[in-house]
């Protein structure tokens, strides 16, 4: 059967090493009883063990080589092949509004966009496994305090448990790519709310990070505004990385709080 072209416009990087592929599908079985959505197939090294499994399965993929690829080496599957962007997809619609466990192969080019729509869609995913960049698994997995920590560590942290599994050398790849990967996994945690305005918290975070070396009194000026009054919390004193994500719940209402009482004095 002829094979796929890794396009690199895509991110494509085919893994070819079968025994990480049956390493990488065996992740979701931490979540045994839901349908599994795998995103980038490519040539199936890892829907190959994911079918095997007797679960639901779908996978999306953007290229159409590799669709009709797919459509040759997995017939049974041929329903369940999705052309489409994920991005840009309503995952409600997947396995018609029932949770599933996403994984993949991702492309390193849209890696942090994929967990971005994860975030979106959280109550849909309790579980998400998979193999990325490996200086973006460790940021996602990375503890505050330590120089990797940053957006992506907050915002998944706050609704996932992150467990960094393993690392993957380029040399199993075809191409390989310049920088080694690794694969993790995120299981919803308990919170059902974090207790803050939720798109206010967004903001709170990507505002600091997007100043990390700058004290949270400075950075967080684009948001409060120079003439709103900033308190005499300690937590004003840190620097974003230094941060637990209950701490920047508790930032969160701090900043709310100061603008409510700036917005009420406006007005008075």
């Amino acid at each position: 059967m002829k094979t796929v072209r890794p396009k690199k416009f895509l991110g494509q990087h085919f893994l070819k090493d079968q025994s990480i592929a049956q390493r990488i599908a065996d992740t979701v079985d931490v979540e045994p009883d839901i349908p599994i959505l795998e995103v980038g197939p490519g040539m199936g090294v890892l829907t190959q063990y994911l079918v095997s499994k007797q679960r639901p399965v779908k996978v999306v993929e953007i290229d159409y080589e590799s669709v009709s690829y797919l459509c040759r080496a997995f017939p049974s599957l041929q329903d369940n092949i999705i052309e489409e962007d994920f991005l840009r997809m309503d995952l409600n619609k997947l396995f018609d509004g029932a949770p599933f466990v996403l994984t993949g192969n991702y492309p390193y080019n849209i890696s942090s966009q994929i967990f971005f729509k994860m975030l979106e869609y959280k109550n849909l995913v309790p579980c998400c496994t998979g193999m990325i960049q490996k200086e973006v698994a460790e940021r996602i997995a990375s503890e505050p305090g330590h120089k990797a920590y940053g957006i992506l560590s907050v915002l998944i942290q706050a609704w996932y448990k992150v467990e960094y599994l393993f690392t993957v050398e380029p040399s199993v790849f075809n191409p390989p790519p310049k920088v080694k990967s690794a694969v993790i996994r995120m299981t919803r945690n308990d919170t059902l709310s974090l207790g803050c305005d939720e798109k206010l918290f967004k903001q709170v975070i990507k505002t600091t990070f997007n100043q990390r070396r700058k004290t949270l009194r400075n950075s967080i000026k684009p948001i409060l505004g120079e003439r709103c009054p900033v308190t005499d919390d300690a937590l004003f004193n840190r620097r974003p990385e230094q941060l637990s994500v209950q701490e920047f719940v508790d930032l969160t209402n701090l900043v709310s709080s100061v603008c409510s009482s700036e917005k009420n004095s406006f007005f008075q």
